[in-house]
């Protein structure tokens, strides 16, 4: 599983020219789910996202978690993540899920970062999407499971 995570000032997706999530202050994550993953590996993610100290406290030092400063998140799934670029110019996807299970793990990552109390914002799984952001720093991280202890 990867996670790319930018720090945002605001942040928003839309689908037919409607905003269907938007959010201030917060994370914007863009997830990627390979046909290796499963809810254990959720799991970790999602610890290490939201535990992640990314925001700066009053002497401008990334110690602070969205916890500590009411931040929100975006998120959007994004199979590109797993794009195979090293043969021929088309990227290959053969690694990212396939369709069901990852939009089932989609769903299972934002009821869970739900259920840990954060407003959680999201895509639609498949969609057509234009997602607008203004990061804040700009600062971002790329997560992947595979390289979690």
């Amino acid at each position: 599983m990867r996670f790319v995570i930018q720090r945002v000032q605001e942040a928003h997706v839309t689908v037919d020219d409607t905003i269907i999530g938007q959010i201030g202050h917060g994370l914007l994550v863009l997830v990627g789910v390979s046909g290796n993953d499963d809810r254990k590996t959720a799991d970790k993610m999602i610890a290490k996202l939201t535990k992640l100290r990314i925001f700066d406290d009053a002497n401008g030092k990334t110690n602070l978690s969205a916890a500590d400063v009411g931040g929100a998140f975006l998120v959007i799934s994004q199979f590109t993540l797993y794009a195979d670029c090293r043969k021929g110019n088309r990227p290959s996807f053969t690694a990212a899920g396939k369709p069901d299970v990852a939009n089932e793990l989609y769903e299972y990552i934002i009821q869970e970062i739900r259920n840990l109390g954060f407003l959680v914002e999201h895509g639609i799984f498949g969609a057509d999407m234009k997602v607008s952001l203004l990061n804040d720093g700009p600062f971002t991280i790329v997560l992947d499971s595979e390289d979690l202890a």
